[in-house]
């Protein structure tokens, strides 16, 4: 974890209906000093769509060459690998060479419309690229969720999203800005 980080405990119950999912999980974020609340929540709100035991967070911000969050096989080969923000395409380029299935998740308003404006063109040729935008509203409403420690629910169903704590609830329709074609071998 990054020096002077500030930690963050989640435990987090999921029902992924639409992927017959059902755990719970204690998971510890490290939010970089320069990472805000609605950055590390939408890091929290892609774990929650890929829920999985081997899933697990990377060094974040301050990691060179390495994911948000990636999934890895028994072998060590890299079956997941999950960017949050405006990645450049370059780093995008490479990410899709070495991992099964890439996704990117976008936030906020003009800066996640403006870095998909001009990067579309060049990201549709990466086949397995997933990129979907989480809404202005649906971030910044996830930001008020986060907490040193938090305890949240979760239900996904028919690709809505429904998290909660013991007073909010935000719910989430993500868009897909663009979904992979094929999966790299």
């Amino acid at each position: 974890m990054a020096s002077n980080a500030t930690i963050f405990k989640a435990s987090i119950q999921i029902a992924d209906i639409d992927r017959n999912y059902y755990h719970d999980h204690a998971l510890t974020l490290a939010r970089h000093p320069s990472e805000t609340d609605e950055r590390m929540m939408v890091r929290l709100l892609a774990f929650v769509r890929h829920a999985d035991d081997a899933l697990v967070f990377g060094r974040g911000i301050g990691g060179e060459d390495e994911p948000d969050l990636w999934q890895k096989d028994l072998t060590g080969n890299i079956e997941l690998w999950i960017d949050v923000g405006q990645p450049d395409e370059k780093d995008l380029r490479r990410a899709c060479g070495r991992a099964k299935q890439v996704y990117v998740y976008t936030y906020g308003s003009r800066g996640a419309d403006v870095w998909w404006t001009k990067n579309q063109d060049k990201l549709k040729r990466l086949t397995n690229l997933n990129v979907v935008n989480v809404p202005p509203q649906a971030s910044d409403a996830l930001s008020k969720l986060a907490q040193r420690s938090m305890r949240l629910q979760c239900t996904l169903q028919e690709g809505q999203i429904d998290l909660s704590d013991d007073d909010h609830t935000v719910l989430i329709d993500v868009v897909e800005l663009q979904q992979a074609t094929a999966s790299r071998r």
